[in-house]
């Protein structure tokens, strides 16, 4: 397995894991890359550098107390890694977090609870969950207004 940071023509830069290299040119003579933000097809692999592990046997020297340390970082020191790459991951992490804030999660009940508040049987109140393909379709069918969330819903315990 090879590992490539690859970037598409709009300069969007993702991560994707692939047999060989050969398998990455079949992949993507075939047409079968996307970018990962956007969708588009022109995607190249990106310049990166190579992953070595140093050998086993060389060791770090212990530190002595004349050494000078990196600084470690602040609390106000903000992590890049932290921040949407695009303003697409923007607007979906906005979107999540106004979904959560404002709706209740059903979790495997969505299809009865949107099913019952459509009957008039529960009180309407905005709802997300999870639901399996077949039981969404016939929400769809039966006229029940619903919609799938653009993002993964993450398992809530309690």
């Amino acid at each position: 397995m090879i590992n490539y940071t690859l970037k598409c023509s709009k300069n969007h830069r993702f991560d994707s894991w692939f047999q060989s290299a050969d398998a990455f040119d079949k992949l993507k003579g075939a047409g079968m890359i996307e970018c990962a933000v956007c969708g588009d097809t022109s995607v190249t692999k990106a310049m990166m550098a190579p992953r070595v592990r140093p050998a086993s046997k060389t060791a770090t020297p212990p530190q002595t107390d004349t050494q000078e340390t990196a600084p470690t970082p602040t609390s106000s020191t903000p992590n890049p890694l932290s921040a949407p790459a695009s303003a697409a991951e923007q607007a979906m992490k906005e979107l999540r977090t106004h979904v959560e804030a404002n709706s209740d999660y059903v979790g495997k009940d969505f299809a009865t609870e949107a099913r019952a508040m459509h009957e008039g049987s529960a009180p309407e109140r905005a709802i997300y969950g999870e639901a399996k393909l077949e039981d969404a379709k016939a929400l769809i069918d039966d006229g029940v207004p619903v919609a799938p969330l653009p993002f993964n819903i993450g398992r809530k315990t309690n």
